[in-house]
């Protein structure tokens, strides 16, 4: 990945995490945003961070997957440990992509996302069948 690219990604998990904060609560300052702990987007800045820019940029698409997967895990447990949170309101972020929600979408936001889309995928209003089986399994995976 272009470090243009990996830039615009690493602002947009940083703006993910700030909105995500806001919605428990939690202090949104610099130095508390676990973030900071893991990237920067200065290109010669390797100090104290986890996965500097121009490391994150040689690794190929599965390895930063998994950085970005281990960053979300580590800021969720840290909402955690505050007490803000409990686990019955994380939801997979893979099936939150596949109904185009973000990663911090509610019960709310979900169930109303799965109206929108049982309307459109619905056989009797010229949807697929296929799609409305996969949009079922999407919603009570989810909900479960």
């Amino acid at each position: 990945m272009d470090i243009g690219n990996l830039k615009h990604k690493l602002r947009e998990l940083k703006r993910v995490e700030i909105s995500i904060r806001k919605r428990y609560y939690l202090p949104v300052g610099e130095k508390e945003l676990v973030w900071n702990i893991f990237f920067s987007t200065n290109k010669n800045d390797d100090s104290e961070i986890k996965y500097p820019l121009i490391i994150l940029s040689a690794f190929g698409p599965n390895a930063r997957k998994q950085v970005f997967e281990e960053f979300f895990y580590q800021m969720y447990y840290e909402i955690f440990q505050y007490g803000n949170i409990s686990t019955s309101s994380l939801y997979d972020p893979d099936l939150l992509s596949e109904l185009g929600l973000s990663s911090d979408a509610s019960k709310e936001d979900i169930k109303s996302r799965f109206r929108e889309l049982a309307k459109k995928y619905h056989p009797d209003r010229g949807g697929s069948k296929e799609d409305m089986i996969r949009l079922l399994e999407i919603y009570e995976r989810l909900l479960k």
